[in-house]
């Protein structure tokens, strides 16, 4: 079997999000719906053998700028490059579609997305304190110019 990736809808999100392990509390429709009302925005899914097990989403927060708002890989398909895979169609699309960045967070509790950030070209440009410092969040951007 192969992976294919493709546009989602909101159900893949779902459908994934409950297998998510780093994810706190449950992802609803309705949360979705609120955070991409009257944005352009994209949602990304990875399938294996037809079924989702990985998404990315991300929306417009200014003509120049994509936010890379939520995402994740099943556990049994980490380390098989489908995130990444994500991310470059993602990025891919924010500058086709005319952005100069994209920006995303993240926590210290996830050190390996903090590295791979680095790692991939994303510069730390900002800090929201949370009252903790693994429950603070990091913010990234990337730079297409």
């Amino acid at each position: 079997m192969k992976y294919v990736f493709s546009s989602g809808a909101i159900s893949d999100i779902l459908e994934v999000g409950g297998f998510i392990p780093e994810f706190d509390e449950p992802i609803t429709a309705d949360s979705i719906k609120n955070r991409l009302h009257g944005k352009n925005y994209l949602i990304l899914v990875a399938r294996y053998d037809g079924k989702p097990i990985g998404f990315k989403v991300g929306y417009q927060v200014s003509d120049n700028q994509f936010y890379s708002w939520l995402g994740g890989v099943t556990p049994e398909h980490r380390k098989m490059k489908v995130a990444s895979q994500l991310r470059i169609l993602q990025e891919t699309w924010a500058i086709e579609n005319g952005y100069k960045s994209i920006s995303v967070k993240s926590m210290n509790k996830f050190p390996a997305m903090l590295q791979m950030l680095i790692s991939c070209g994303y510069q730390v440009s900002g800090y929201e304190s949370r009252g903790s410092i693994t429950s603070s969040k990091i913010e990234f951007t990337k730079s297409f110019e």
